[in-house]
């Protein structure tokens, strides 16, 4: 029934959005490009002396449409996925003392069993491109949806460690899989004026798993342990059951995925449902060919060539994107969120009714600001909010350390623990996934992606791992006083590196970076490209489009 509701929703919508149209200008410019400045933008030069190409101006032909209820529902299915990381770290929480009287576990088997989830998950995310390449991304999410099922029913099942660890194993792969494959399916089922709001969908699911995961507990205060802890853990069965249906029933696959296999007709069937009913279609589907064929045809590569041995731009899309991966981990949020409870206790608090409360009150502070992001990526861009992020982070971590290294006020720790997650909801959270999944050119975004995650879980894991013999050899207070640091290390990264891709379609990003880094394979190529166009009409895109994409974006548009 709601997968038939979703569908009358969909079918029934009214696509005939308005659209608001730029003044016509002069959109031939005579362009050369320089040295990358310290915000990471090109700058534009009229000198005579340097070889010039003409360019488009993306932003005079930029258009904003209303986003269509097709595109909101494809995105929630696919944020629903990430509901499932979000219970895992709130379902944890709250269940793993209550796992360790059940089955006399020691210290050091919980620690195992809570940080081997981010080792099984880099398995998962260097394995997702397979999946997602060949069965598609509707493929990935079964497969996810499949390995979250299996693994928390051998989990619930478990009388012994090993089973424990078995169950485990598949959650980890589930977990792998989905996180890379989520806000790719996102980014490329919309458009780019919609893109940052909808990929930041991603962090929604998170988060509001992460406080189901929090309210389960609420569920089984008087059950005993041995029923309590299995109780929480299987109610995480209902969201990946929920999205199996829904990948069968509702969600399409990836248009970009569609063209790549050279499924145009089934591309732009989906494209009709995510586009207003009078866009050009043709022009949609023609932009995403030419981004393929001019990535593949600037590096002459195939396969894993492309990463491995990549031109200027693209080792600047790698480093920005593995790099803003690495570090979300690194300002040690998992790691956080795993131990709140043993935070909270250093701070004083004791009930486990109240440190129950307390989380579901973080937790929806989190999932509150992540709200808050999501709405101003589009409108303040990427840059503003990751530097934001980090300052705010850099804040909250330096008072909590002053707090843990005097006397402790527990109203005090709590006030500045919400506005630690409320800072990192409010970039880092969102962002990290927002820039990897657009940042990456369509011929490795797969690939890339599940470099990312890999790179991600292996950052959490060793956070997460770490975290009580750190906390311990240097204190609570010195802990923080470390995530401060990094996260100082985090904004000067994303101040040199990364460069402003708000309003930039997915097929642009390439020739942005290309006119970054000076990488003139690439803007060869696109020169090649054009004039094989203009020498064939049939290649022509339809000159009454409303929407021109950009196919080199200025250094002014950055």
């Amino acid at each position: 029934s709601l997968c038939s509701l979703f569908q009358q929703i969909i079918h029934k919508e009214d696509i005939t959005a308005a659209t608001v149209m730029s003044e016509n200008q002069d959109h031939s410019n005579e362009v050369t490009w320089e040295e990358p400045n310290n915000n990471g933008n090109a700058e534009g030069s009229s000198s005579s002396n340097v070889e010039t190409f003409e360019v488009e101006q993306p932003g005079d032909n930029e258009q904003v449409f209303k986003c269509t209820r097709s595109t909101y529902i494809f995105a929630a299915c696919a944020a629903l996925n990430s509901c499932n990381l979000g219970y895992d770290i709130g379902v944890n929480t709250g269940a793993a003392m209550r796992l360790q009287n059940s089955l006399t576990l020691s210290d050091l088997q919980v620690e195992i069993f809570m940080g081997s989830l981010n080792l099984f998950a880099m398995i998962g995310a260097l394995g997702s491109h397979f999946a997602s390449d060949r069965l598609g991304r509707r493929g990935a999410f079964l497969v996810a949806a499949i390995g979250f099922i299996a693994g928390i029913m051998i989990t619930c099942s478990a009388q012994r460690y090993a089973t424990l660890m078995i169950g485990r194993l598949f959650v980890g792969l589930g977990l792998g899989f989905g996180l890379a494959v989520d806000p790719v399916y996102i980014a490329e089922i919309s458009s780019a004026a919609h893109r940052g709001r909808l990929v930041t969908w991603s962090e929604v699911g998170i988060n509001i798993g992460l406080v189901l995961g929090f309210a389960s507990g609420l569920m089984f205060t008087d059950v005993p342990d041995n029923s309590a802890w299995r109780g929480m853990f299987a109610l995480g069965m209902i969201l990946p059951s929920v999205l199996i249906l829904l990948i069968c029933f509702v969600m399409p696959e990836s248009p970009r995925w569609l063209v790549q296999r050279d499924r145009e007709l089934e591309a732009k069937e989906v494209l009709k449902r995510v586009y207003p009913s009078d866009w050009d279609i043709d022009s949609v589907v023609a932009d995403i060919k030419e981004s393929i064929e001019r990535d593949t045809e600037a590096e002459h590569a195939v396969g894993w060539d492309v990463i491995l041995w990549p031109s200027p731009a693209f080792k600047r899309m790698l480093l920005v994107g593995f790099g803003t991966a690495i570090l979300q981990q690194a300002n040690g949020i998992e790691a956080v969120q795993y131990f709140l409870v043993y935070i909270l206790n250093q701070s004083g608090l004791e009930s486990n009714l109240t440190i129950t409360w307390v989380l579901i009150g973080l937790g929806l502070v989190k999932l509150l600001f992540v709200v808050i992001a999501g709405k101003l990526f589009d409108t303040t861009g990427r840059r503003f909010l990751m530097l934001s992020s980090c300052a705010g982070i850099c804040l909250s971590t330096i008072v909590l350390a002053i707090n843990f290294s005097s006397a402790s006020s527990s109203g005090v720790a709590i006030f500045f623990l919400a506005l630690y997650l409320a800072f990192f909801s409010l970039g880092l959270g969102p962002g990290c996934w927002l820039i990897t999944s657009e940042i990456f050119s369509t011929t490795i975004r797969a690939k890339a992606m599940s470099l990312a995650s890999f790179f991600n879980r292996v950052m959490a894991m060793l956070m997460n791992s770490t975290f009580l013999s750190v906390a311990n050899a240097i204190s609570y207070g010195g802990f923080f006083i470390l995530l401060s640091l990094i996260s100082l290390i985090s904004a000067a990264f994303f101040f040199f590196l990364l460069p402003e891709t708000k309003g930039k379609t997915l097929e642009d990003m390439t020739l942005h970076l290309a006119q970054i880094t000076g990488d003139q394979s690439i803007l060869e190529a696109d020169q090649q490209l054009r004039a094989r166009r203009a020498s064939n009409p049939a290649l022509q895109p339809n000159s009454g489009r409303p929407y021109v994409p950009a196919a080199v974006t200025a250094g002014t548009m950055s």
